[in-house]
């Protein structure tokens, strides 16, 4: 029986993953710095620890006995939180460097990374008809600012790991996950779900208007969170050495994610753009050509469909909140 951590499991994807992980019959242990009360799932069956993982020590202990650590703790959110707490982002860095650390000294088998689209050089993102951002595109550097340094920086760190101590590790870039059970309201929630939740609101309230940050034509790819699921475990189990996209690679505008939720809704708004908010990079999308190569296989699941399992799942938790 393979014994593996999900540090961070506590929170969105990584409460997927350790259920995944439970399905398949591993021993797993989770790791997250939220309370409990506070996680996104929590698994019974799982030997559950709340633990700060930016110290040295709590990843010792989570560590110890692993064959295997899942790293997907990070303080992060969509673009609001990202652009104006940077500092709090970077951070995180802390929480890899530990978890490696404790790795190497516990002898853990393999270690999987958590990194994002965001490490990629914002010079490649200005057009919205982004062709897609191959792994190469990362360098020469120019991520997002705070979060995406973090990313880059301990994707490197992972690299040295497995050249100079023999950790395997494996990294992939994460695009956009989104899915039911995620985060929708409170500043840290990502473009799907607050398009949802925006939506909703104005069904609700009868005030056919919705805000939109930019003016709507930048693009991006959103990943279903069972693709991204099942591309951490093909991921974890391949001879990837360099890091690898993961993501879809149907790209939509900003405006065009939000057709597909009035589609949903059953419902047409006034759209008011704000042209002062947060919005990111112009143009983003997943070149999936090396995950193809080398799996045989790349994210699938269309947008429309995610979609609509994401709006029903906020829409039932708007109508208890009500």
């Amino acid at each position: 029986m393979i014994k593996a951590l999900v540090a961070g499991g506590g929170g969105f994807i990584g409460g997927f993953l350790a259920k995944e992980l439970i399905e398949k019959g591993y021993s797993v242990r989770v790791a997250d710095v939220k309370p409990m009360t506070n996680w996104y799932q929590v698994h019974p069956e799982a030997e559950n620890f709340h633990l700060d993982l930016q110290n040295l020590e709590a990843c010792r202990q989570a560590a110890d006995g692993m064959d295997e650590v899942y790293n997907l703790a990070a303080d992060m959110g969509g673009m609001g939180f990202i652009e104006n707490n940077k500092a709090l982002c970077m951070l995180s860095v802390l929480i890899n460097t530990h978890l490696l650390m404790a790795a190497r000294e516990k002898n853990v088998q393999r270690f999987f990374f958590a990194s994002s689209a965001c490490v990629y050089n914002g010079e490649k993102q200005t057009d919205p008809n982004n062709p897609g951002l191959k792994e190469e595109d990362a360098y020469p550097a120019l991520p997002e600012d705070g979060y995406g340094w973090e990313k880059l920086f301990s994707e490197r760190m992972c690299r040295h790991y497995r050249e100079d101590f023999g950790l395997t590790t494996r990294v992939a870039r994460f695009h956009n996950v989104y899915g039911p059970l995620g985060t929708y309201k409170g500043g840290r929630e990502k473009a799907p779900a607050a398009m949802c939740r925006k939506v909703i609101e104005a069904k609700m309230s009868g005030k056919h208007d919705i805000e939109i940050w930019g003016n709507g034509e930048q693009s991006r790819s959103f990943m279903f969170i069972d693709d991204c699921v099942f591309g951490i475990d093909r991921i974890m189990r391949s001879d990837i050495l360099e890091p690898i996209n993961l993501g879809s690679s149907e790209m939509v505008t900003i405006n065009q994610l939000v057709d597909i939720v009035e589609d949903i809704a059953g419902i047409k708004l006034n759209r008011q753009y704000n042209l002062g908010a947060p919005k990111g990079v112009n143009g983003r999308n997943s070149d999936n050509t090396l995950i193809q190569k080398y799996l045989g296989w790349e994210p699938s699941i269309s947008l429309r469909k995610g979609m609509e399992k994401t709006y029903h799942w906020i829409y039932e938790q708007m109508v208890k909140e009500n």
